[in-house]
Formats: structure tokens, C-alpha cells, sequence
């Protein structure tokens, strides 16, 4: 499937701001049954510096910085993406959690894909013993990982309320996990952190999903949003398979992958300082048009 994707943020500032230093990662990745056409961002006002490098995790990573007064940025990125992936079975055999686990602490690489890296806590993840025990009930001994994080994932789809209003970016992981609302970035990190608390390597990934309209309607543009959903090192013969909680699926070809990290503190498509205005309306608008 190729896909052409649109990702428009926009910030109006209450008053004019005179320095902006923005950090972008907004190219989709390739890699894993996903190839990257093309890429491009436009960005008005016109920067003052443009710098780009790979991070860590192999992301391109675009740093911004705009000199110009302005009461409005908007930054266009547009992306065409090839994606052929397929997902393991619900039910496909696997070897079990703990044979996983012990693997994992015995890696000998550190580099942005040994599963070592992703066992512990992270900066918007931390290890909580009652999300450890919620993550438990679904990896009696010697259960196969795929059987355990499938149930987890559905466990989560089934007893989390998606709501948009309940959570923001800094809403700690406990209260997500107490009240039981927040959206996918929520469920995902909730996954995540309970995967770790049973020694199983777990990364944060986020992207874009392909939305279908209702039969008979049409399709709204701006209607997608950014996704967020989970990776789990399922061991050297299945590697890195993706869950996705807030929809209760395993990713195939609906999603399209734009960055990995620990958490969303890693991936987060713009972030950065201003100096200027004490308030600003955020807008993000995604289109996902499926050509071919």
C-alpha cells in the first residue's frame, strides 16, 4: 500500500514572539516493511537555521530556529509512504514471556534495536507496582509473549475509556492508570509500563492510522490524527511485533510508522521554546490518503 500523508501543526501566539527554536521529527521512518519515498516540510515563517542529524533511535531529527517577529508559525510537512507488513497471528505460537525476558538482560549490544534498552523505565514511564500487577493477570507461567501481550492489549482496549478531555501531555502515568481514561498515547505508555515491570522489552512508537469513513460518507480531510501504539521484542526469530491497545489490534498495513523511542518524551513530531508570548492555540491537522 502506498500512502500519502499530511501532518499540519500550527501555533497562533496571543502576542508576537521574536525567537523560536524548534526540534521536528516528522520524516516517517523505513525500515521493517515500510519505505519512505519522499519527504518534505515547509515552514512559514521562513527559518533563520535548518539543521537535521539522526538521533539516537535513527530518527531524522530537524532542529528549527526562527529569528523573524511573528504571531503565527505553521509548519506543512508531507510525506509518500510504501507500507507491506504482516502481523503474527492472535493466536500464533511463541515462546514464553520468561524465555523472553531472560534473553533480553543478555543481549550484548546497546545500539537503537537490542531490546535492553527498552526494560527499563524511561522519563514518562515509570515502573509501578500496581501496573505491573494489572499486567501480571495476563502472563501466567510459561505463557507464549504473544498469547500475554495480546491479552494485555485487549485488557486494555476493554476496561480503558478513550477521552480526549481526561489527559495532557504531563498527566503522570499513575493517575491515567487510576481513572482509567486518557487517549492512545495513554494506553500505550499504561502497555508499556507493564511490560516492563515483567522484564519484557517494550518501545513507544508513534505514527499515523489510516481511518475509514462510515458507508456512504465521505472523507473528511484533517479528520486522521498521530497514533501511538507499542513494540515488543518478541525474541530473535519474531523480533519487534506491534501492538496496538487503543484499537485492540496487531499493526499490519493501517499504520504507518513515523518514529520509535522509549516514550513519547523521545518521538514527539515538534517540541521547543519561544520567546514572546505567554499564550498560544495549538492545531494539528492529519490527512492519510490511501493511492495505491
Amino acid at each position: 500500500m502506498i500512502y500519502d500523508v499530511r501532518h499540519v501543526t500550527t501555533y497562533e501566539y496571543e502576542s508576537s514572539v521574536s525567537f523560536a527554536r524548534c526540534t521536528l521529527r516528522l520524516e516517517p521512518k523505513s525500515g521493517n516493511g515500510q519505505e519512505l519515498i519522499s519527504h518534505s516540510v515547509e515552514i512559514r515563517p521562513r527559518p533563520a537555521e535548518r539543521n537535521a542529524r539522526r538521533d539516537f533511535f535513527g530518527t531524522l531529527t530537524e532542529s528549527v530556529v526562527i529569528e523573524a517577529a511573528h504571531r503565527n508559525l505553521r509548519i506543512d510537512s508531507r510525506s509518500r509512504v510504501s507500507v507491506s507488513r504482516q502481523s503474527p497471528a492472535r493466536d500464533a505460537q511463541s515462546p514464553s514471556w520468561e524465555n523472553i525476558r531472560d534473553i533480553a538482560f543478555e543481549a550484548t549490544s546497546l545500539g537503537p534495536s537490542s531490546p535492553v534498552g527498552y526494560v527499563f523505565a524511561s522519563p514518562l514511564v515509570p515502573v509501578l507496582r500496581p501496573v505491573s500487577a494489572y499486567a501480571a493477570e495476563s502472563f501466567a507461567p510459561d505463557t507464549g509473549i504473544l498469547a500475554g501481550a495480546v491479552d494485555l492489549m485487549h485488557r486494555i482496549r476493554s476496561e480503558f475509556r478513550y477521552d480526549p478531555k481526561a489527559t495532557v501531555i504531563s498527566t503522570p502515568l499513575n493517575e491515567v492508570f487510576d481513572k482509567r481514561h486518557g487517549v492512545c498515547q495513554d494506553f500505550a505508555h499504561v502497555m508499556i509500563a507493564g511490560l516492563r515491570g515483567l522484564g519484557l522489552p517494550a518501545a513507544y512508537v508513534s505514527g499515523y492510522l489510516r481511518t475509514i469513513p462510515p458507508p456512504g460518507q465521505p472523507r473528511l480531510q484533517g479528520a486522521d490524527a498521530t497514533h501511538a501504539w507499542v513494540s515488543l521484542w518478541c525474541g530473535a526469530e519474531l523480533g519487534w511485533v506491534d501492538f496496538d491497545p487503543t484499537n485492540d489490534l496487531l499493526v499490519a498495513n493501517d499504520h504507518i510508522v513515523l518514529a520509535v523511542g522509549r516514550d513519547f518524551s523521545d518521538v514527539s513530531p515538534v517540541d521547543g521554546i519561544i520567546v514572546g508570548s505567554p499564550k498560544q492555540k495549538l492545531g494539528v491537522a492529519v490527512d492519510v490518503l490511501l493511492v495505491g
